[in-house]
């Protein structure tokens, strides 16, 4: 695919949301160079000449070709995963990173909105911080995102989206922290959100997550035992 200018994508191998621009970029088979910001050193340059907030990911677009530690001022940075994912699927039309037909982009997006409105606190809240009542605020989102999903296939329909690149890393990981019980969550808790989430209830939805699992384009960005490593070590996992 045509590809006109550079790309460098500041990641960090834990994070969701690099995660989604890690497989928008690679579907679009884009030539970038990929830059680990380590969070427990992390360099003083990145705020002020990449991201002002410090967050990952973020990419520069454009310019000439530079270190990453000195992006250009011609290149133009931008953060938030969720744009990234937007200018990609501009940038690379060809990938068909959102569907070409206007309905279906437009169902693409209240997919992610969804996502991002409803069951994205309940994620949050339950596995990471540990909110009392946070388990049925997470599983009646996760009905609402069902209520979406088509009888086969992914967000929109058989081919693999930007909709599924955004929410996919987030279900995965759920679904893993679950299976293994990690996370701030009561353990008795987990069981039971665990025993819900692998029932009839929500048949679809783990039908999604198998479909993601066995997906190449998802496969190729996902390695379940080092994820599960990182969680793992991550402070904002364990219980106290």
């Amino acid at each position: 695919m045509v590809q006109n200018g550079q790309i460098t994508f500041y990641s960090s191998p834990y994070s969701p949301f690099t995660h989604r621009v890690r497989i928008a970029l690679d579907q679009a088979e884009a030539d970038y160079t990929d830059y680990v910001i380590d969070f427990s050193n992390k360099p003083s340059w990145y705020a002020e000449k990449v991201n002002p907030v410090g967050k990952v990911p973020a990419i520069t677009y454009g310019g000439p070709k530079s270190t990453p530690e000195n992006p250009t001022p011609e290149s133009a940075k931008i953060n938030e995963s969720l744009v990234i994912l937007e200018l990609l699927a501009d940038l690379f039309p060809e990938a068909n990173l959102l569907p070409s037909d206007p309905v279906l982009r437009a169902q693409a997006r209240l997919f992610i909105n969804v996502f991002e409105t409803k069951v994205f606190d309940g994620f949050k809240d339950f596995l990471f911080m540990y909110v009392k009542g946070s388990d049925k605020t997470l599983l009646e989102s996760l009905e609402v995102l069902q209520a979406r999903l088509p009888p086969n296939g992914f967000a929109v329909g058989p081919e693999w989206t930007n909709a599924d690149s955004a929410v996919a890393p987030f279900l995965v990981r759920m679904d893993l922290m679950l299976r293994h019980d990690v996370g701030r969550y009561p353990q008795e808790e987990g069981a039971a959100v665990l025993e819900a989430f692998r029932g009839a209830r929500f048949a679809r939805l783990a039908k999604y997550i198998d479909d993601i699992l066995q997906s190449p384009v998802f496969k190729a960005t996902w390695d379940e035992e080092t994820n599960l490593k990182l969680i793992k070590l991550n402070p904002v996992t364990q219980r106290t």
